[in-house]
């Protein structure tokens, strides 16, 4: 496994089969099926080739693992691939939804199919590399183009507002990247290389910290997205197609919580010790505003979304805690909101294709006619609420653990999410499931098809695997998260000692 650049192969083996499909000339019926094979085929294939990265990972090792080295740019950057327990399920993650996006949009994209199919496979390549990157430059890069892609996909497959949310999406993150870049080449100044582990190991002075914290703050808050600069997210989920929203909420969101792991924490130690309280108030706030502007919602759609903005703010709370349970439950909870909202878009994509409306009010009685949906829509609702046995109480739990020792009352309103996010899921599966089926569009629904069925029962199965047994998680994450916090707390106590002299 050393001599196979397996994470090479994993990241631009999509960009393959979008050059396949670009020989593709033709528009018939048969071109555009062979157009969705070649796609599917190729995301398995990728799934498939980056399982080994987990099976050959080494979980006692901290550091990165499948390091691969060359040179690429002058002034020593290079293209430098590597994977540690924080960024390797998110490898996983990524390669795993992928496949089953391209067969959720199987009927549902009927236009333009070659290149909603390639810009799927470059998007797919992208994200891959952000988890990859271990040269700065290289991950700003990869970080800054996974818009470009969804911009073209939100833009010209979306609703009718399709145009300004795509817009709006981009412009919003468009302003941090910028800051983000100024803070990249300070750095570069200022340690002589844009190497990731060196640096890790670097200790930028106390007074640069500050301004190379916010510098990447403004990214990361965006991408989460996190209160006050969220309100791109509702749009661009109402308006992107189904799959766009699937990996928008699966992937794009933890890009933002994975930055803070891999950057602020451990490069700007001091800074976000600092800053902390900040993100506990921001990440409060979050939990329960957009929770309540999620009752007042009556598309399906947007109020998923707002409460994707809720259980970010446990991510957020859960990395600043900078403790044991609040790390791990902040990357569980990553991995476990990956798996269920992209569900959670999923079946409201089942039923949009049927009905071609995602208002709340237009449903009502789908237990009567569409029996499976019922039980797979009710299990990820209670997965999202966080019930026990379902991924979704691993990840909240732990987090409210690790705040819990850090601040009391943040931990205490925080808790108060779990009792929104039960309101507001429960009062939309009894609007949507529950009633009499006396609404004549909704009477002559079938329940799910086999292409429908084998897009979401991975998902189910892994939803419930991980809520009962959540250690090969752990157990990949342990050694990483270990040597972060105990990388971060050696910093602290190393500048709280220059400060007393």
């Amino acid at each position: 496994m050393t001599d196979w650049p397996i994470l090479t192969t994993v990241t631009f083996l999509p960009l393959v089969g979008a050059f396949l499909i670009l020989l593709i000339r033709d528009d018939s019926d048969a071109a555009r099926r062979n157009i969705r094979n070649v796609a599917l085929w190729t995301t398995i294939i990728t799934f498939l080739l980056s399982l080994p990265i987990w099976y050959y990972f080494d979980n006692a090792q901290a550091g990165f693992q499948f390091v691969e080295k060359a040179a690429w740019l002058d002034s020593g950057i290079s293209y430098h691939m590597g994977v540690d327990g924080i960024s390797m399920l998110f490898v996983i993650l990524t390669t795993f939804l992928m496949p089953l996006c391209i067969l959720a949009s199987w009927e549902a994209i009927q236009t333009r199919v070659k290149e909603y199919m390639i810009a799927f496979l470059v998007l797919e390549t992208l994200m891959v590399g952000v988890f990859c990157a271990l040269d700065i430059v290289l991950f700003y890069v990869f970080f800054e183009a996974v818009l470009v892609p969804m911009f073209i996909i939100i833009g010209v497959w979306g609703g009718k507002r399709r145009v300004y949310a795509s817009f709006k999406f981009f412009l919003y993150t468009l302003l941090g990247s910028v800051l983000m870049l100024l803070a990249i080449m300070a750095m570069y100044w200022q340690a002589g290389t844009t190497d990731i582990p060196t640096l890790l190991a670097h200790s930028f002075p106390v007074s640069m910290q500050t301004w190379l914290w916010f510098a990447f703050f403004a990214s990361f808050a965006v991408k989460m997205p996190m209160w006050p600069v969220h309100t791109w997210l509702p749009d661009a989920h109402v308006e992107a197609p189904t799959a766009a929203s699937a990996i928008l909420a699966g992937i794009l969101l933890k890009l933002g919580g994975y930055g803070f792991l891999r950057f602020s924490l451990p490069m700007f130690p001091v800074a976000s010790a600092d800053f902390a309280p900040i993100i506990y108030t921001l990440s409060v706030v979050a939990i329960v505003y957009t929770s309540l502007v999620a009752l007042m919602q009556e598309d399906i759609k947007k109020l998923i979304a707002y409460s994707s903005v809720a259980h970010m703010g446990y991510v957020t709370m859960g990395i600043f805690a900078a403790n044991e349970q609040g790390i791990q439950g902040a990357l569980f909870q990553m991995l476990s909101h990956g798996l269920v909202s992209a569900a959670l878009f999923l079946c409201v994509g089942i039923v949009y294709d049927r009905t071609h409306t995602r208002e709340i009010s237009a449903y009502g009685g789908l237990v009567n006619n569409m029996p499976k949906y019922a039980v797979v829509f009710l299990i990820f609702t209670m997965a999202n609420v966080g019930l026990p046995g379902t991924s979704g109480f691993i990840g909240e739990f732990l987090t409210l653990m690790g705040v819990f020792r850090v601040n009391t009352w943040v931990a205490l309103f925080a808790t108060s999410g779990v009792i929104f996010s039960a309101a507001y899921a429960l009062w939309l599966y009894r609007r949507v499931v529950f009633g009499s089926l006396d609404k004549e569009s909704l009477k002559a629904l079938l329940d799910m098809s086999p292409r429908e069925k084998a897009v979401i029962y991975p998902l189910l199965i892994l939803t419930i695997f991980y809520g009962v047994y959540p250690m090969p998680v752990f157990d990949a994450t342990a050694s990483s998260v270990h040597a972060l916090i105990n990388q971060y707390n050696n910093a602290l106590s190393s500048a709280a000692t220059l400060a007393l002299k």
